[in-house]
């Protein structure tokens, strides 16, 4: 199964750095997402995050609990972030955590495709199981 829609991001905040030497600095974020579309939810996301001199080489690693409507069925379920931009080649891996689902969502697999358009707007496309 395929769901569609947009997201809004919001109460992006860092924390100061936990490591920072020899032009790599570790840090931590946590932020908030609105969802629109098939899946209808907030999340909290908790990034770390490893920035380097090189301005488009940094990555980040994050797990984002996810609550509210997916086509119709409600509960939660838990993805993983994996996302590297080396030297501006970028790749992410969004994929739901095994058994992470609750309520109507329990057994729920996927992987979940994000979208930044030139204009700063997000979009996702969930490709699903349960």
């Amino acid at each position: 199964m395929t769901a569609k829609g947009t997201f809004e991001t919001g109460g992006w905040t860092p924390q100061p750095p936990y490591d920072d030497r020899d032009g790599i600095q570790l840090g931590q974020v946590t932020m908030t997402k609105t969802f629109h579309g098939d899946l209808t939810a907030t999340s909290l996301v908790t990034l770390l995050v490893a920035a380097t001199e090189v301005e488009d080489s940094r990555s980040y690693v994050a797990i984002e609990r996810i609550d509210g409507t997916l086509d119709g069925r409600e509960g939660s379920f838990v993805v993983q972030h994996n996302a590297v931009s080396d030297r501006g080649k970028q790749s992410l891996t969004v994929s739901v955590v095994p058994d992470s689902g609750t309520g109507e969502l329990r057994g729920l697999r996927g992987t979940m495709d994000i979208q930044i358009a030139p204009d700063g707007s997000h979009s996702y496309t969930f490709e699903y199981s349960l």
